[in-house]
């Protein structure tokens, strides 16, 4: 049985490593925890992967015991049932596949909501890191106003965002923000760009998230 430790890790990364490890073909796993939320983040995702949990609680130390269930699959199937017609011809009989669209990431600011600074630090770092880790990654993250602070090589971000550009992505953070903070020799990810360059690129994907 495979254990992880995802105790004292913040959402959404008990979900990641648990997700880590399905991936990887683990049949049975133990996931140890201990917060609620999280704990019930993470059943919830096993059993959207065809695991059985069990939830055990020892005054706060969580620990979730998961199996597979025989004959489900980890991920729906992707694959489409065709059958021969009396005249050869090969007839459809799923239906039709949802295509793939898409998209882009716009961020004007340097967290995620107003209200807390201290929470939307947190949670535009547990963005960046999470959209870095889903199947279908944006296919460019613009910077924008306040947002090209998240390239800054001594913040919480760059990290995050150098991984989403060995993934494909493409970081293009605004010259003209840069230059009115006066921080274009402190940017560590990224190309700076133009207005020009960055509409054009948010245009090409199918649709656009700004935060």
């Amino acid at each position: 049985m495979k254990k992880i430790n995802a105790r004292g890790k913040i959402c959404p990364e008990p979900v990641i490593m648990t997700k880590a490890v399905v991936d990887q073909g683990e049949e049975e796993l133990e996931v140890l925890l201990d917060n609620p939320t999280s704990a019930s983040n993470v059943m919830r995702f096993l059993e959207n992967r065809g695991y059985s949990v069990q939830l055990r609680d020892d005054e706060g130390m969580l620990a979730i015991a998961a199996h597979k269930k025989e004959g489900e699959a980890s991920e729906p199937p992707k694959t489409q049932t065709f059958k021969k017609t009396s005249a050869g011809a090969e007839e459809n009989l799923s239906p039709p596949l949802p295509p793939t669209q898409t998209f882009s990431v716009l961020i004007t600011c340097r967290t995620l909501g107003r209200s807390d600074e201290e929470l939307g630090e947190v949670l535009i770092k547990s963005f960046l890191g999470t959209l870095g880790q889903v199947d279908n990654t944006p296919v460019v993250v613009a910077l924008m106003n306040e947002g090209v602070k998240l390239s800054l090589y001594d913040s919480s971000t760059c990290d995050h965002l150098k991984n989403l550009e060995k993934k494909g992505v493409t970081v293009l953070v605004c010259g003209t923000c840069v230059n009115h903070f006066s921080i274009a020799d402190q940017t560590g990810v990224g190309t700076v760009s133009n207005m020009f360059e960055i509409v054009e690129a948010l245009n090409r994907a199918d649709k656009v998230i700004t935060l």
